[in-house]
């Protein structure tokens, strides 16, 4: 994934043969991601999982493991949390980034391995690939699909896949 010149917070996403228009982060592809900095990271990153929302679709095809979101899912943020950059389950007004939403962003996410190994403190958290809003506006830092083509990714992918972000 490149970002378009001029648009930084739109990209074009190849897949094969494939070009894809997706929407990125409100500041763009950034080799030096921060948490709240509204950047995508730039690399190469390694898909984990996949997660849905059972009462919006169908369970997934795909080649990785999959997780079904329920109201009490939710991703920490908190670089001063043990949890940080990690899913867990939210308690009633506990923060965090619920993964379900009204807005239908996170009906199907794959999930990667930013900032993972190791965990960084404030080197950013929740990076996903998820749905994009309609009018591909800018996300917080992760990668937005039109719903077709991210169903159509998820068929695709499994745990020997790399989605590269920046070039």
């Amino acid at each position: 994934m490149a970002a378009q010149p001029g648009r930084p917070d739109r990209g074009i996403a190849a897949a094969g043969p494939l070009r894809l228009v997706v929407a990125l982060g409100r500041s763009g592809i950034r080799a030096d991601k921060r948490e709240g900095d509204g950047a995508t990271p730039r690399g190469s990153f390694r898909p984990v999982r996949v997660w849905w929302r059972a009462d919006r679709g169908p369970r997934p095809r795909t080649g990785l493991p999959v997780r079904r979101i329920d109201p009490a899912d939710a991703w920490c943020e908190d670089p001063a949390d043990r949890r940080y950059n990690r899913p867990f389950r939210r308690r009633c007004g506990e923060a965090g980034d619920r993964l379900w939403r009204d807005d239908r962003l996170y009906d199907l996410i794959i999930e990667l391995d930013h900032n993972t190994r190791p965990r960084v403190a404030g080197r950013g958290s929740a990076v996903f690939v998820h749905l994009a809003r309609e009018t591909f506006g800018p996300t917080a830092g992760c990668v937005g699909f039109d719903p077709a083509a991210l169903r159509r990714l998820v068929a695709l992918i499994g745990p020997d896949t790399r989605i590269v972000i920046g070039r």
